[in-house]
This record gives structure tokens, C-alpha cells and sequence, in this order.
């Protein structure tokens, strides 16, 4: 039997189609984990040149950057690979090995920070969080308005928002979309190799993330979304 979600593929896909109607100046953020193929794979679908985000920390897994190569040249993506303002080197040389002694610190400067400069220069940003994938992300709306410390208000999107791991399994099998390697190896969520670990609790996916330390790199947290 088909694990494709037939209904919820249509919605995404209407969905993106009526913010791309509102709106040309548009991204999507790509971890390259399995979610954000799938979104990618829907907006381009209606906008092969859309930027395409990705956090390049310079901490990411061999395979990471293995696979976002692939992919970026086999879907010929408008890549942007987002940089913080120190290298890995000269961060550690300044501070330390902030992952270890201060990881909020370490994504503020490699993760947050970098892509809220970036995001500045659009007005609607698509992403791939789902409300299945922590409890800090049961509330997401999959239409939201997201100001940026700076003050600029960008409309944030997430057609998936209401989608479960095996739908987004279901659609990328679906669509023969390959996905990362690492989860053949029992990753279900995938950030920085020094704070990726296998989960702790096997019903929580994101448990094996900054050593139980905290679920979120701050991203999602710090952005102010505006009331309605």
C-alpha cells in the first residue's frame, strides 16, 4: 500500500503556489535532511532558480556536504552557501571549542546570526519544519509573518507543518528523491557532526542533538513572529 500523502502534496503545493503568486523575492533554507528535500523539491517545481540557503558552518558531516554536492549538481540549484564571519579556525583560536564549552554561543555565531543576515534580503522564506519534530515546534503555523532582529518582517512558510515522518518519507520514495545517507545509519535528525549524536529517546527524534543540552539552535526561537 502507498505511504504517498496524496491530499497533503496537493495542499503543500497549492500552498506554495499562492505564496509564489504574492511574492518573487523568496528563498528556502536546505539543511538537506529529508523535509527540506521535499519542500525544495515542491517550490522549485514551480521555481527552478529559487535560492536555496544552506548554513555552511564548516562543522557538517563529510556526508553532508557529499550530498548537498550531489544534489545541488544533479538539480542544478541556485546554491547559497551561507557564511559566518569566522572561519572554524579563527573562531576556535578566539574562543575556544564552543560547541563543547558554550553551544549556544557556537550557533549564534555559525547558525543564527549568518542566516538572519541573509534572510534579510527576502520577503518570503519557505522551510521545512514540521510540528511532529520537537515540542518547541508544536505551535508552527504553516503561514507566518517573522521579523528579523533588524526590524524587517518576512512572510515564513512551512507547508509541511502538519505532515508526519512517514509522509515525508512517503513523498520522497515517491518521487525517487535520495535521500542523505546518514539516516541509513540511524540519524532521524542531522546538524553539525561534534553536536549530531543517535538519540537518546527513540520517540524523541531531535533527543540526540547538543547532548540533550537543548533541542533547537536558536533559529526558530529568536526571530520574533509578529501577532495577528
Amino acid at each position: 500500500m502507498s505511504i504517498y500523502p496524496t491530499q497533503k502534496a496537493a495542499d503543500a503545493r497549492a500552498l506554495v503556489a499562492r505564496q509564489l503568486e504574492k511574492q518573487d523575492s523568496v528563498c528556502v533554507t536546505c539543511s538537506f535532511q529529508a523535509e527540506d528535500m521535499v519542500v525544495l523539491d515542491i517550490v522549485r517545481s514551480f521555481s527552478p532558480d529559487v535560492p536555496v540557503l544552506f548554513l555552511e558552518t564548516g562543522y557538517h558531516f563529510r556526508e553532508t556536504y557529499e550530498y548537498r554536492d550531489r544534489m545541488a549538481a544533479e538539480w542544478q540549484l541556485n546554491l547559497e552557501n551561507v557564511l559566518p564571519t569566522l572561519t572554524v579556525v579563527q573562531q576556535e583560536a578566539q574562543f575556544g571549542i564552543l560547541h563543547q564549552t558554550a553551544p549556544d554561543r557556537c550557533c549564534a555565531l555559525r547558525k543564527v546570526g549568518p542566516l538572519f543576515s541573509a534572510l534579510a534580503a527576502y520577503e518570503t522564506w519557505f522551510t521545512g519544519l514540521r510540528r511532529e519534530q520537537a515540542k518547541t515546534r508544536a505551535g508552527l503555523e504553516a503561514v507566518d509573518t517573522f521579523r528579523l532582529p533588524g526590524g524587517h518582517s518576512l512572510a515564513k512558510i512551512s507547508p509541511l507543518a502538519d505532515w508526519s515522518t512517514r509522509d515525508v518519507w512517503g513523498y520522497a520514495a515517491e518521487h525517487g528523491i535520495p535521500l542523505l545517507p546518514l539516516y541509513d545509519l540511524g540519524y532521524p535528525s542531522i546538524g553539525c557532526e561534534p553536536c549530531t549524536r543517535l538519540p537518546s529517546d527513540p520517540n524523541d527524534p531531535r533527543s540526540g542533538r547538543w547532548g540533550g543540552q537543548k533541542v533547537e539552535c536558536g533559529i526558530h526561537l529568536e526571530g520574533q513572529p509578529e501577532q495577528h
